[in-house]
Order: C-alpha cells, then structure tokens, then sequence
C-alpha cells in the first residue's frame, strides 16, 4: 500500500475530531473511505460528502462497538458496502472518568469492549478475508504512565497495546498491524484551546499537535510496507517523561 490511491479504507469513528481527519487525509491521498459512526449520523454524512468532495467514494456504516455482536458484524457490513477492504483504522474510542476507588465491573467492560475488543474482532475480520492488508490501531501516550483519574480507559489502552503487537504476529505475513498515540491534540469535550495551551509545557518539545499529523502519522504507517508492531507516539515526546510500567 505504498500508493493509497484506489484501495479502500474501513476508519472506525469516522465522524468527527481525529477518525474524521484521518478519513478525510485517506480521502486526499485518493482512498475510498467507510465512514463507521455510533451515534454522530449527521457528522458522518457530513464527513463522507467532504470525502467524495475530493474525488473518491465513500460510505457511512453504522454500528454500536458497545455491542459485541455489531462489533463483530462491521466488517462485514463495510465489505457489503464498498466491495474488498484493504486497511482498518480503530480510531473508535470512549473516555470516561474511572478510578480505582469507583470503577465498576461494568465500566471496565464497557472500555475493554470499545476500546480494545472491538478494534481486535474488526481487525482479525481483515485477516480472515486472506487478502494483504494493514490495521493501524489508536492508542493514547498517557497509556505508558497512569491515568488515575481514567481507570477504565487507561486498562483498555493498555490491552490494545499487548493486541496489536501480538495481531502484528498472529497476523503475520499478509496484514501489517501497527498504533499511533496521541497525546496533547484536541481538547477533551467541553474544553477549548486554552486547554491545550495550558497543558503544552508538560510535553518536551512545549506545545500541542494538530490532527493533520496524526492523520499523517496513520499513512505512513499504511504506506511503510516493512513496519510491523510498532506505534508511533505523537505527542511531543510526552511519553519519555517517566512510567510506571518501568524503563523497558
């Protein structure tokens, strides 16, 4: 896939912030997109019209990843769709606040099914066609300290980690798998840049990202056809600053 042009891309989360950008930069190098979307019918459309604006296909494919079942059935539903499907983005991702004190059974299910089954079920559906391929999953840098304050989530990123690297090698040779981290890109919901800017001095390079470079990130990931189980931190070197998890 060292040329996008023609192939077809599935982007999970496709309607809006970074799914959105990532669908539209495909969309820019010449791939037709399946724009996935929960709840954001009208942002999707939205996002699949500026696709097309830039001369390729695109469709909108809805699906709960809360549930397992239509987790496991969206392949499917995007090949339906828009015909063989060549690389997955898992952009999809849920972020609620958890702590260890407050966490329920519930909630760490619910963030282990968005956040870290579903992106597996979808990307081994990939696999199981046969054909070459590649899966770039999301991740988030904060995964690589503690999130105390996102018990849930920080668990499920974590578990999306140990995946990709074993999918790269289960996966292995026809499907390329690999993750970007972002770290200070968008405000959180509710917040605006003022946020960001608040928050930039606790990266090294002292600022925050744009989504253009995730976006750009992810399709050199799809482009590089001899990288496999890595994840690209773009986060300004945010996740250098220390772990729990140790020096390795």
């Amino acid at each position: 896939m060292d040329s996008l042009a023609g192939s077809t891309a599935l982007v999970t989360g496709a309607a809006k912030r970074l799914g959105r950008a990532v669908a539209l930069a495909l969309a820019e190098a010449g791939a037709n997109v399946v724009i996935h979307y929960g709840e954001s019918r009208g942002e999707a459309e939205e996002t699949g019209a500026a696709a097309r604006q830039r001369g390729v296909r695109a469709w909108t494919v809805r699906a709960d990843l809360a549930d397992p079942a239509e987790a496991e059935r969206l392949f499917a539903a995007a090949e339906s769709a828009a015909g063989p499907v060549d690389a997955v983005i898992n952009s999809a991702s849920i972020f609620p606040p958890s702590t260890l004190r407050d966490m329920t059974a519930e909630d760490l299910a619910r963030n282990m099914q968005v956040n870290a089954v579903a992106p597996f079920a979808i990307g081994r559906a990939l696999a199981g066609t046969g054909r070459r391929g590649s899966i770039v999953n999301f991740l988030d840098s904060a995964m690589v300290h503690y999130d105390a304050a996102h018990a849930a989530y920080h668990v499920s990123k974590r578990t999306a980690y140990t995946l990709t690297r074993m999918m790269a090698l289960e996966f292995a040779p026809a499907i390329r798998v690999n993750a970007v981290a972002p770290g200070l890109i968008l405000p959180p919901p509710g917040e605006d840049d003022s946020f960001l800017e608040r928050m930039a001095s606790k990266n090294p390079l002292g600022r925050y990202g744009s989504s253009a470079g995730v976006a750009e990130a992810v399709l050199f990931l799809l482009r590089s056809d001899f990288i496999t189980g890595q994840t690209i931190f773009v986060d300004g070197g945010y996740h250098l600053k220390g772990s729990v998890y140790g020096s390795g």
